[in-house]
């Protein structure tokens, strides 16, 4: 109640602000009220705008363009702009008529200014239409002249580019004036009166046309054939003009122009859009024109459409059966007279005035529906007998047309047919419109396709909104509805229907809006629980939105409908936008109402189980076990007797969705506690060796089948369904087998139903989970990796007494298979990854499975927590150094992130002991000891022998922070993830962990933050570089992100270690110490070295160790001993060309060690790679511009000269001569000269001569692009 009065004190308060808000906008002036509704940017395109006026051009082409892209935005409310029209065109329109008048249309000058002009109004008659924007058009009567002079100005312009963004006007010019031709040629004046042409002309006879006529109908004739919009208004400009009544000549002589266009057999692609524009502008005539000018052309017409629509050339083009659709619509409306039918059903008003006049009776009057059509003749008397009228022949074969159009293959033919439809059908008698009703029935058999069932739905919809079907024929079409509803046939791997069965939500919808309630009552009550199982199970979204909107309709105009509020506020737009929540949740609140269980239940059996989606049928199986709960009586009796036996039916979907189905009914019934009988269990019992017998594993749908199962089995043990011994070892069998199979659904199902079915089924027998253990450890040494892999996951779902008397063994055995395997053939890193988590699991099992406090204390217990610290743990370790790759990429990140998750679990055992011990109390009593208490009297008591000691905290922290700043986002994320749960467990405090403070403070306690950004995390991270005992875990992975090939982490990572640096000679004497470390322990390792020489090289670059006065030698001795290590013999060219880098910049280093450096950087002037000699000389030379104390300045011309004029990357015994000299000339030791400086000897070199091309192989290319 508080709640409530709160709410209404606030409904209060907003009153006067909404009441001062609506009084502040009726006193406001207009301009401010609209541009607080409606255009946001109109004080821009209003300056913009008065620039052009004020100047009576445009003067700035930029402008054109600021206007069209803020126009553009509104392209889908083109509604919020009409305030604005008028503000907007009449000034444009008025320097368009006073320059053309000043200038003269023979200017160049003009089209200059109009083109930028007409882009603006173009651009708002593609957004508002051309209906609303030619409403402010100048148009008097001497206009006329003015435009068709103007069109003939632009008419022979074209276009410099396709493009709209870069367009000049020219197309936007042609349509304006067009446009501006439609409103200008209904002037109330015959046009010859208008034509100053021919005030001087007397030689014109009644047959001749007008000059002008003559032009305008010259110009349309020629955009009729194009494939611009211009051709579309020229239509509208001939249906203007042709059909003014001074211009009979002209309409019969164009009538005869398009009889040659559509006679015409020219296959080019002119003659197309030509035909396109023949037959949109007869369509747009026919609409405009009067039945009295109409009726003299309708034979020649349509015999020409008719002929036109059988040919080959409407059977390839959709857009002409388009038009000949409406064109065939429009003579049929003009064949009939205009009728106001008496047996039309009269519903709901869609008129105001209509609505107004109604008494407290239904008004029955001739309420007509608009028709589209601008036939205004003299309306027949309804009182007459419609029975007698005259329904002129050709009237049948239009329909039959349409009717065929409604068959068509393409949906906008199927709906102008449907338009046509019901246009037709509102001019005829009630007995020929129940001949056409009939007919559109009959698109509705079997053997109809689907675009037949989507015709007849649109034609079903367009004659319930016209009031032409009659409430009698309701119960006969709407059979036909609730199939259209559920239509869904299957094409090969999908099926085709979605769109009749949105057609069939909409005929819904339009029942709604079109008949009283006393009529749709028990249509409604039919209806409702088809369109609820549509709006909830339907696959496609836009489906199930579209019954729901139906539903919504209908409840909305229909009345009371029971529940039907509740329901319409569940199922709404957002929540069947999911299709799992519509399944999972919306379906299973509505279920609860009566009348809509068994319709939902009879669905999901007859159509989702046996659905040729695989998810499909795996969600409706969920489902359908989500509404067990409603009525488990049912559903043990009724359904899974129609289940069963589909388990064995020859169709694969079917047996899939039944085996699924059956098992989660089974599931959901244990949930619901209802017990199964005896018979039923054995029935049940008996589905998997029936499969099995069947072979239903082998060939197509094999692997889907087995994954099936294994859920199936995996329910019949959680609700301990009675098994034989027999069948106990023949689903053991089966499951066995399905985790040997190397697709890891069928293996992960395969393990999730193990652990359940040890649990129900095998704890009893000591002889059988021996034998079950040994047969799995066995597994893990099989030379099948599949075997592998399933086998490390099955052991660490089995239960504490499985392992209890074989425990060390199994961790063991598990941790052998955690490391990478020696022989290359063998390795697999998914087996890898399951090892990490089935030793993790195992280790959380034994320690589960202690009874009582006392086991804890035991001797034996305690062996086991020493072997997770000193087997389990070291292992995770040596995995989070697993950095394997194949032709997937790193696929030893998938055993880093496994053995993060480990590690993080391991450590809790570890602490939870540790705790158990000191306290002498059980682990879950563990939190009640304050955290700085614990730390005191745990480390004060336990300095002799704690499980979890500073020494393993180190490297744990030291592990995960080295995943947390490395390449892969991925990883990042989840270590810093496991850090901040280590570091804020609520559940066990986790000691010893070095400088904590400052981890607390990197990883604050904040949930929200995003590791996975590298400008986030790494200058977070990089801060740990100050503690020695983290600074090489960290810096070990921090230049695997800074050498790497990735650019922007390689950005964000350099920055925040150079941050860290900036003006801190201790921190840089630290890191040298650090990176040495790196390069004397990773030796050889390229994954670690090459971006470690790239990171020293970036280093180097940016001063970093160069201003060291007393570590600047030791670290240069030592980066030199690593190169002479690392290169010798190396073919990689990332690594080389990185070494040589180094060598320049130790080279220009003013200590003795530089010419110890030189002197291995002038040996790769006689390297096998010439791009390797070339870059060497690249070095060579700058280290001789930087370093003058090197050579004297005597011999400094000449060494430069040398290394300068010799083409290193040619011959290489010319390199090799060169190379000489100068280290003779410089007096530097030549070398060995019996071995390359690649390794190899001298005779294996002149051997294969040919291989000394660095060119020779695709592998020396790969190299030479960094990869």
């Amino acid at each position: 109640m508080a709640a409530i009065a709160e709410e209404e004190t606030v409904k209060k308060e907003d009153e006067p602000l909404v009441m001062v808000n609506q009084e502040e906008d009726e006193y406001d002036s207009k301009e401010r009220v609209l541009q607080k509704y409606f255009l946001q940017e109109w004080n821009l395109v209003k300056s913009l705008l008065d620039a052009i006026v004020s100047n009576g051009r445009v003067s700035d082409p930029s402008s054109v363009h600021k206007i069209r892209s803020i126009l553009d935005k509104y392209q889908e409310q083109g509604q919020l702009l009409e305030p604005y029209l008028e503000s907007i065109v009449s000034p444009l329109m008025h320097i368009v008529r006073s320059r053309t008048i000043e200038l003269g249309v023979e200017s160049d000058e003009i089209l200059e200014i109009i083109k930028p002009i007409c882009i603006i109004i173009y651009s708002l008659v593609t957004v508002c239409g051309y209906k609303t924007v030619i409403k402010f058009f100048p148009h008097q009567v001497s206009d006329l002249e003015l435009a068709v002079s103007l069109l003939e100005k632009c008419h022979h312009t074209s276009s410099a580019t396709s493009l709209r963004q870069e367009s000049t006007g020219e197309m936007e010019a042609k349509c304006v004036m067009l446009l501006w031709l439609y409103i200008l040629v209904l002037v109330p004046f015959d046009i010859s009166t208008v034509d100053t042409s021919i005030t001087n002309n007397t030689n014109l006879n009644d047959l001749e046309l007008t000059p002008l006529v003559s032009r305008i109908l010259g110009f349309c004739k020629d955009y009729l054939s194009t494939a611009g919009p211009m051709r579309t208004m020229a239509g509208l400009v001939l249906s203007r003009l042709l059909t003014r009544p001074d211009m009979t000549k002209a309409f019969m002589r164009f009538v005869g122009w398009t009889h040659e266009v559509l006679s015409s057999v020219t296959e080019d692609v002119l003659h197309h859009f030509q035909l396109l524009g023949a037959v949109e502008s007869l369509a747009a005539i026919f609409k405009a024109g009067s039945r009295k000018l109409l009726l003299d052309a309708i034979p020649v017409v349509w015999n020409d459409t008719l002929t036109l629509y059988k040919s080959s050339t409407a059977s390839r083009s959709p857009l002409l059966r388009k038009y000949l659709m409406k064109l065939t619509q429009r003579i049929g409306l003009t064949a009939l007279p205009h009728r106001l039918p008496s047996w039309r059903y009269v519903g709901r008003s869609t008129s105001l005035n209509v609505a107004l006049n109604k008494t407290g009776q239904i008004d029955q009057g001739n309420y007509v529906v608009n028709d589209g059509s601008s036939n205004l003749t003299q309306v027949i008397d309804v009182s007459q007998d419609e029975e007698d009228m005259d329904v002129p022949e050709i009237v049948e074969e239009i329909i039959e047309m349409l009717l065929s159009g409604l068959r068509d293959m393409d949906t906008v033919v199927r709906w102008s047919a449907a338009k046509g439809i019901g246009r037709i059908t509102s001019r005829l008698t009630s007995s020929l419109a129940e001949e056409v009703l009939s007919s559109v029935s009959e698109l509705f058999s079997p053997g109809e396709g689907d675009g037949s069932w989507h015709g007849g739905c649109l034609a079903l919809a367009e004659l319930a909104r016209r009031g032409l079907l009659l409430p009698a024929s309701l119960s006969k079409v709407v059979p036909f509805i609730v199939k259209a509803l559920h239509y869904d046939v299957r094409r090969g791997p999908h099926s085709v229907g979605s769109h009749v069965r949105d057609a069939a939500a909409y005929v819904c919808w339009a029942f709604g809006r079109a008949y009283y309630h006393e009529e749709m009552k028990s249509i409604l009550e039919h209806l409702a629980p088809h369109l609820l199982t549509v709006a909830c199970y339907d696959r496609e979204v836009n489906c199930r939105r579209a019954a729901a909107a139906a539903f919504q309709e209908n409840v909305g105009r229909q009345g009371n409908y029971p529940h039907g509020i509740d329901i319409i506020n569940t199922a709404d737009y957002f929540s069947l936008a999911s299709r799992v929540n519509s399944y999972l949740d919306v379906a299973v609140f509505i279920a609860k109402y009566e009348g809509y269980l068994f319709p939902f239940v009879d669905d999901l059996l007859d159509r989702k189980i046996c659905h040729w989606d695989k998810g499909l049928r795996e969600l409706a199986a969920e489902a359908l076990s989500s509404l067990v709960k409603y009525d488990p009586e049912y559903f043990a009796s009724v359904v899974m007797e129609k289940l069963i036996p589909c388990t064995l039916s020859s169709d694969l979907c079917m047996r899939h969705g039944a085996t699924l189905a059956t098992g989660e009914l089974v599931l959901a019934l244990h949930k619901c506690n209802y017990a199964l009988s005896s018979d039923k269990q054995k029935t049940l019992a008996g589905v998997v060796p029936s499969i099995e017998k069947a072979r239903l594993y082998r060939g197509k749908g094999g692997e889907i089948m087995r994954a099936a199962v294994s859920r199936f089995i995996e329910c019949i043990s959680v609700f301990n369904v009675t098994l034989s011994e027999k069948i106990k070892r023949s689903l053991l069998d089966t499951l066995n087998e399905n985790l040997r199979h190397p697709n890891s659904q069928i293996q992960n199902a395969a393990v999730q139903a193990l652990k359940y079915f040890v649990q129900a089924y095998l704890l009893v027998d000591d002889k059988v989970m021996g034998d079950v253990l040994s047969k799995y450890l066995s597994m893990l040494s099989d030379p099948n990796v599949s075997a592998r892999r399933g086998s490390a996951l099955a052991i660490g779902v089995l239960p504490f007494k499985f392992l209890a008397s074989r425990w060390r063994n199994v961790l063991l055995k598990l941790c052998g298979c955690c490391t990478i395997e020696e022989n290359p053939e063998d390795t697999d890193a998914e087996a890898r990854v399951n090892a990490v988590k089935g030793l993790v699991a195992v280790c959380e099992t034994l320690i589960n499975g202690r009874t009582d406090s006392v086991t804890s204390l035991m001797e034996e217990d305690f062996s086991l927590f020493l072997l997770i610290k000193n087997e389990v743990m070291m292992t995770l370790f040596k995995a989070l150094d697993d950095y394997s790759v194949d032709n997937r990429g790193d696929v030893g990140s998938w055993v880093r992130e496994a053995a993060l998750d480990g590690l993080e679990n391991c450590t809790y055992m570890l602490c939870k002991r540790d705790l158990a011990c000191f306290s002498g109390r059980a682990e879950k009593n563990s939190t009640e000891f304050v955290k700085q208490q614990f730390i005191n009297e745990f480390v004060k008591n336990n300095q002799d022998f704690p499980l979890f000691d500073e020494n393993l905290a180190t490297c744990l922290i030291g592990g995960i922070v080295k995943q947390a700043v490395e390449k892969m986002d991925k990883l990042r994320e989840a270590a810093a993830n496991v850090l901040h749960r280590i570091l804020y467990n609520q559940m066990v405090y986790i000691p010893h962990i070095p400088f904590r403070d400052k981890l607390e403070e990197i990883v604050p306690k904040e949930a929200d933050a995003k590791w996975v950004v590298p400008t986030y995390s790494y200058p977070r991270f990089v801060q740990l570089l100050q503690f020695g005992c983290y600074s090489r875990h960290l810096l070990s992975g921090l230049v695997i992100s800074i050498g790497g090939l990735q650019d922007s982490l390689k950005r964000v990572s350099l920055s925040a270690l150079l941050d860290y640096l900036q003006g801190s000679i201790n921190r840089q004497c630290m890191l040298s110490g650090d990176i040495l470390w790196i390069l004397q322990q990773y030796k050889k390792c390229d994954r670690v070295i090459i971006p470690t020489l790239k990171s020293i090289e970036i280093l180097f670059s940016k001063k970093i160790f160069l201003n060291l006065e007393a570590q600047r030698t030791t670290f240069c001795a030592g980066v030199l001993d690593s190169l002479a290590f690392e290169l010798k013999g190396s073919k990689d060219f990332s690594k080389l060309y990185a070494g040589i880098a180094l060598l320049g910049y130790v080279a220009s280093v003013p200590d003795p060690i530089n010419t110890r450096a030189f002197s291995h950087l002038l040996t790769f002037l006689s390297h096998r790679f010439p791009k390797i000699r070339k870059a060497s000389a690249e070095q060579v030379y700058l280290v001789l511009l930087q370093n003058e104390s090197l050579v004297g300045e005597d011999k400094m011309e000449k060494a430069i000269e040398v290394v300068s004029e010799t083409c290193w990357d040619g011959d290489m015994d010319t390199a090799k001569h060169k190379r000489l000299e100068l280290c003779d000339f410089l007096g530097l030791d030549v070398g060995p000269v019996s071995k390359n400086i690649d390794g190899a000897s001298s005779k294996s070199s002149n051997k294969k001569l040919v291989d000394l091309d660095e060119n020779a192989s695709y592998s020396s290319l790969v190299e030479s692009s960094g990869f």
